[in-house]
């Protein structure tokens, strides 16, 4: 299990929000909590809590405005997390999977697959180009 991602305190359900929010700041340019309660499906107050720890713990700043902005720590983890996410929707999709499917499993796998086997993995999909 060593070589899960680096800091395992974060937790799943952080790791999502920061990954969110990658994905917001690409699609939008800015990011909102009031973007993120939609994106995943989760009530306003559950965002405030997880922004202020992710804010708290160095991952994230937010501006007076209330956007947010991910710190390089921050983007580090939503950047891993984000790649690990579309390299595994894009093997499981080659294997023949339903799309919608293999987000879905991709999303549950990102956060515990071993960096071994998902290099490997990788890599597989790196010669099927």
């Amino acid at each position: 299990m060593a070589d899960k991602l680096a800091d395992k305190s974060l937790g799943k359900s952080a790791e999502d929000y920061l990954e969110a929010m990658l994905m917001l700041k690409e699609k939008n340019g800015y990011i909102r909590s009031v973007d993120i309660a939609e994106m995943l499906s989760v009530t306003k107050p559950s965002v405030s809590i997880a922004v202020k720890r992710l804010r708290e713990n160095g991952y994230l700043e937010m501006n007076h405005s209330g956007f947010i902005t991910l710190t390089d720590k921050g983007q580090e983890i939503a950047e891993k997390i984000y790649t690990r996410h579309k390299t595994l929707t894009s093997f499981f999709v080659a294997m023949g999977v339903d799309e919608e499917i293999a987000r879905e499993d991709a999303c549950r796998i990102e956060h515990d697959i071993s960096e071994e086997s998902f290099r490997a993995i990788e890599k597989l999909c790196a010669s099927w180009k």
